[in-house]
């Protein structure tokens, strides 16, 4: 039985009029869309000299001058993963038309997350310290490698009043503040919100401590074929960095003002799977039960799903484990129902990867097709699903969900809909 407050907020439409995005495959959403459909690759080779037995890597870096998109003197002051949020953020603005200078300031609010926060300042700083000298340090990172620095930033710059928060999930941070995003606006505390995930988190000792983990592909002569998620062929993860940011409104609001509207959002669930800090449940019960919270709280059946953006890392466990939870999830629709694993094609990027993907998800609800799931050679009789191999497909989306699963067992599935007035 509904309580008055579920009743109440089932009848709060949550609908998407904007998205923004940054990657290694491009600074803005119609780049990387155009980018995923013809199955580009982001990841790169990076040299890391100066440190003993360090060997070189692939990453999906993203090459761009953040004096271009924010005042130079910020430039100094945030981190990486605040640099694109902020970038991908005023995207978002500009694609759903809303002018928060219109806006009542304190019904607008943000939820943006990043897994790893200032990690690339406290690095650098750290060795300012031990090489330079205490003098030497910048005091304003102690306030700029804060995860609350990236939203506390865009709202100061905005001049946003409303709620303002920073979820973390692991990798599933991208995933979880959107579905926060869309929970404050259905428990009506805030008409908008600016959700999404960052991270900027490519350094040499993310690098290295992910090498160690023996997490990360270890191919470097074929920096472009070296994620492949769900395939036999897959040696591992390729760590990236970018942004994906949303607006959410309340469909009264979107009305209000004529807004696009883009897509529905219908559902979210959040589980944590207790098995192990860095290896997940072969079963995959965890990610199961969020997909079928997300579904069951769109009233959507394992048939309406009719596409998977998967958090897909190109790792053995994570792989396998994602594939029986959506056999859990789904049942007899599984096999029907495509699956793509984008870090072949962006690298992943933590705090900032389940955002791309419920960014990609809007993308496909609107032009009904599917990014595919690049370098994928041979069939794993252990991932047995459509995979999308290679091609995107062309491929009626009315619905979908995008999973997030975080090292530390935080599972994140979000589903969207077609919007039907």
């Amino acid at each position: 039985m509904k309580t008055d407050k579920q009743a109440e907020n089932a009848q709060t439409r949550v609908v998407v009029t904007g998205l923004g995005m940054i990657s290694a495959l491009g600074l803005n959403v119609e780049t990387n869309w155009s980018h995923m459909l013809q199955g580009c690759s982001g990841t790169r080779l990076m040299e890391i000299p100066d440190i003993p037995d360090m060997p070189n890597a692939t990453a999906a870096w993203i090459d761009w001058e953040p004096a271009d998109y924010m005042d130079r003197k910020d430039t100094r002051r945030t981190s990486r993963a605040t640099q694109f949020a902020w970038k991908a953020t005023q995207e978002a603005l500009h694609h759903a038309r809303l002018d928060l200078t219109q806006e009542e300031s304190s019904r607008i609010g943000i939820e943006i997350g990043d897994a790893f926060g200032g990690w690339d300042l406290i690095e650098n700083q750290s060795l300012i310290l031990h090489g330079r000298g205490y003098k030497r340090i910048n005091p304003i990172m102690c306030l700029a490698a804060l995860i609350s620095g990236t939203p506390t930033y865009i709202g100061m710059r905005l001049g946003v009043t409303g709620i303002t928060s920073s979820q973390v999930t692991a990798c599933a941070t991208g995933v979880s503040s959107i579905g926060e995003g869309a929970r404050r606006i259905q428990d009506q505390e805030v008409d908008v919100v600016l959700a999404g995930g960052s991270d900027g988190y490519i350094t040499p000792m993310t690098i290295a401590m992910f090498s160690r983990l023996g997490a990360m592909s270890r191919e470097t002569a074929r920096p472009d074929q070296a994620c492949a998620p769900f395939s036999g062929n897959r040696m591992g993860m390729v760590i990236g960095e970018g942004a994906g940011i949303v607006v959410l409104e309340s469909l009264a609001h979107a009305q209000a003002r004529g807004a696009p509207i883009l897509a529905e959002f219908a559902g979210y669930a959040l589980r944590l799977d207790p098995n192990d800090f860095t290896n997940p449940d072969p079963e995959g019960i965890a990610s199961a039960q969020a997909m079928q919270g997300a579904m069951a709280a769109g009233s959507l059946a394992p048939a309406d799903i009719h596409w998977i953006a998967a958090h897909g890392t190109a790792t053995i466990a994570n792989d396998k484990m994602e594939t029986q939870a959506i056999h859990k999830a789904l049942g007899d629709q599984a096999p029907h129902c495509p699956v793509t694993g984008l870090k072949g094609m962006l690298g992943h990027a933590m705090g900032g990867a389940g955002a791309q993907s419920v960014v990609t998800l809007v993308k496909a609800i609107q032009e009904n097709t599917i990014p595919p799931t690049i370098n994928y050679q041979t069939a794993d009789p252990d991932c047995d699903l459509d995979y999308v191999p290679n091609t995107a497909r062309p491929h009626v989306v009315n619905a979908a969900l995008a999973n997030g699963i975080g090292m530390g067992g935080q599972s994140a599935s979000l589903a969207m809909k077609r919007y039907l007035p």
